[in-house]
């Protein structure tokens, strides 16, 4: 474990991305199957371990320390793992340790429920506190050390001097401790095999447009298409087996039923999960809340299936039929989609078709004002380009419609996590409403990032000056009409949504500044959102 901490140490306090790469790299090569895999697989987030609950480390850390004592450590840390590894006092007469990673996960991963408590109290007990600290923070789920899965990979490409595209193809057909990956990087073996054809490939990206990103390109260069409000997905039929994939790789087949049934095509294509009809079935297609209402659900009633039905609207082609088409160029690619989605099931799946436009001013007017609600924005995809994994900026881009906005007030604050534990950075906002014959806050969202690292100051020391209640790690800040903090808050989309006490639910809201000019009587009112979904719900029936 001291290895894998001592990597973590180093890699939180080191902000350059090549040197991180070198990191890795270096570990990847001084350290021994399986434990490098481990940790290739924490960083990465693939591993699986059975998870210990926040609870369950504060009760055994109360067992050692006054309860008091505790709070205020952990409000000073505002790190969770961090408070335990430093406060944690083992018995003075036990030897320290120092296990491999994969021995500590194999415990873990073997022990029944009832003994799990046991288990960490001696892990805890045996493990020096850097070594603490790192399986404080494997078994919480969060490592947070600023390392992409991409970046781990592209340190396997490093280390093992291969193109990190071979490792995005292997990356899902391959599993934890990735003793065969290390392997043929290590030149000892051929290069793996996948078990299962239709395994997940790493999607392209698409880069947002900022200002001056165009000015140097041609708009005869590129194609446009409309960015639909779903989910992207892969889907994937070879060798006779059939796949839904969402973009991050997680297999939602079960979820969709009705998609893989329509499947009749092989290949693996695309494309952007979306509820209600296909363009050529003539009905319209529906908001990202009525796809919620199917997603993330374990098993689909009839009536499910009947009220929410799923198509796929498709954007590209990895594979036709067995034959990998991902270098050819991206008009070519499409042609080959074409004639797929010709032939299939038309009423579960559509061709995402392109705009027309003839500069980028077009294409500008397009965006801000698109012909159908359930629409983004657009994507920007250069003719010639390869479909390549990952993020490279220039082949793809994507340019979101202007984003929604509101004056709201701040309500609630929560600490943050990592670099910004020490802060209050998560926050709930509200909005004026009726109450019989009062007015009152109603929160409608929340929000932690958007703002600057001086603004974020402002933010906390607003939060630290007028906090009026606690409820656990939440603050309730003071908010009337004439005092408080108000924001202006950006959101690309709204719905309604009778889980929320306000009835409306935003889509990645984000403050995007501060709004200290105003006071909280000029914020916006419950109104003012109900009436955005009306335009959206009176557009869509249009």
């Amino acid at each position: 474990m001291r290895a894998f901490a001592e990597l973590l140490d180093r890699l939180v306090l080191t902000p350059q991305r090549n040197a991180k790469i070198k990191l890795l790299a270096d570990y990847f090569r001084d350290t021994p199957d399986p434990d490098r895999g481990y940790a290739l697989a924490a960083i990465a987030g693939t591993l699986s371990i059975a998870a210990v609950k926040p609870a369950l480390l504060r009760d055994l850390t109360l067992e050692r320390m006054d309860e008091v004592l505790f709070r205020y450590s952990y409000d000073y840390v505002g790190d969770l793992a961090e408070t335990i590894s430093l406060v944690w006092e083992a018995p003075a007469d036990l030897e320290g340790e120092d296990p491999s990673l994969s021995s500590v996960l194999h415990r873990l991963n073997t022990t029944g429920k009832a003994q799990i408590r046991t288990l960490v109290r001696d892990l805890l007990d045996c493990l020096e506190t850097s070594s603490r600290y790192a399986f404080l923070k494997l078994v919480t789920g969060g490592l947070r050390i600023g390392v992409s899965a991409r970046l781990a990979k592209q340190a396997l490409a490093d280390f093992g001097g291969q193109d990190v595209s071979d490792i995005e193809t292997l990356w899902h057909g391959i599993a934890p401790p990735y003793e065969e990956l290390f392997a043929w990087l290590e030149g000892r073996t051929p290069k793996p095999a996948l078990s299962m054809p239709a395994v997940f490939h790493t999607v392209m990206l698409a880069t947002p447009v900022q200002e001056g990103d165009l000015d140097a390109l041609e708009p005869k260069d590129f194609a446009a298409e409309w960015k639909w409000d779903g989910i992207r997905i892969q889907l994937a039929n070879l060798g006779g087996v059939r796949r839904l994939y969402s973009r991050s790789g997680d297999d939602i087949s079960g979820t969709f039923p009705d998609i893989l049934d329509a499947l009749d095509f092989e290949g693996v294509i695309d494309g952007e999960l979306l509820v209600g009809g296909t363009a050529r079935s003539n009905r319209m297609t529906r908001t990202f809340y009525d796809l919620q209402q199917r997603l993330n659900r374990k098993t689909v009633s009839p009536k499910m299936l009947e009220d929410y039905p799923a198509f796929i609207r498709a954007y590209d082609i990895l594979f036709d039929g067995p034959e990998d088409v991902r270098s050819e160029g991206f008009i070519d690619r499409r042609a080959r989609l074409s004639e797929k989605i010709e032939a299939a099931d038309h009423t579960r799946f559509d061709l995402s078709p392109l705009v027309a436009f003839t500069s980028w001013e077009d294409l500008d007017r397009l965006r801000s004002e698109p012909p159908d609600p359930v629409i983004e924005g657009i994507m920007l995809k250069k003719l010639d380009s390869p479909y390549t994994p990952g993020r490279a900026k220039g082949p793809w881009f994507k340019w979101k419609r202007n984003p929604y906005n509101i004056d709201a007030v701040l309500m609630y604050a929560q600490r943050g996590h990592g670099k910004r534990s020490s802060y209050y950075s998560d926050f709930t906002f509200g909005v004026w409403t009726k109450d019989g014959p009062n007015e009152i806050l109603v929160p409608v969202g929340k929000a932690y990032f958007g703002f600057t690292d001086a603004e974020l100051q402002v933010l906390d020391k607003f939060v630290r000056n007028n906090t009026i209640e606690r409820f656990g790690p939440v603050r309730s800040i003071r908010a009337q009409a004439d005092f408080g903090f108000v924001v202006e808050v950006a959101f690309e989309g709204i719905n309604r949504s009778s889980r929320h006490k306000s009835g409306v639910a935003m889509r990645f809201p984000r403050i995007a500044r501060l709004r200290e000019d105003k006071i909280p009587a000029e914020a916006d009112r419950l109104d003012t959102l109900l009436a955005m979904i009306s335009a959206d719900e009176a557009a869509t029936t249009e």
